[in-house]
């Protein structure tokens, strides 16, 4: 009687299931196992791809600002006065280097701010949070600006 042992590569099979088209990962509903605290130690948790309210977060902000400035146009037409003095030098220049310079450098610091969303500046206060302060703070300015143009609309 001939024994043969007939044994299968397992190298050269391919285990990997198929990635759902929404995943529980990606979208938040589930935590992987190193969402905490990376393994190798303290410092910046740096990732390929980013939570989508980070994001959304980013790009809202970005439109806020764009529309800032349509905002401080309007009401400059209308007779107000630009109190921060490097972009009054940029309107007073040319209404469109003012608006894409402001575009640029708010574009600019909001992606820096988003890859380094992880970076703790203090105990309880990551990069992340400030993220968040300053869409509030973009969001609290576009309802002063539109107030002062409904109540200089009305005069």
């Amino acid at each position: 009687m001939m024994h043969t042992n007939m044994t299968i590569d397992q190298r050269i099979l391919d285990r990997r299931s198929t990635i759902p088209f929404l995943c529980p990962y990606q979208l938040g509903l589930k935590q992987g196992k190193r969402v905490l605290k990376r393994r190798s130690g303290s410092g910046a948790a740096y990732v390929d791809t980013y939570s989508t309210y980070i994001v959304l977060c980013t790009i809202l902000t970005i439109i806020l600002s764009a529309l800032d400035a349509l905002l401080t146009l309007n009401i400059l037409a209308r007779g107000g006065v630009e109190l921060n003095n490097f972009m009054a030098v940029l309107i007073d220049d040319s209404t469109e280097k003012f608006v894409s310079i402001k575009l640029a450098l708010t574009s600019l610091a909001m992606i820096f701010l988003l890859i380094h969303h992880h970076v703790e500046l203090t105990q309880s206060l990551k990069v992340k949070h400030l993220l968040i302060l300053i869409l509030v703070g973009y969001s609290t300015l576009i309802c002063y600006e539109a107030g002062i143009l409904f109540f200089a609309s009305k005069y």
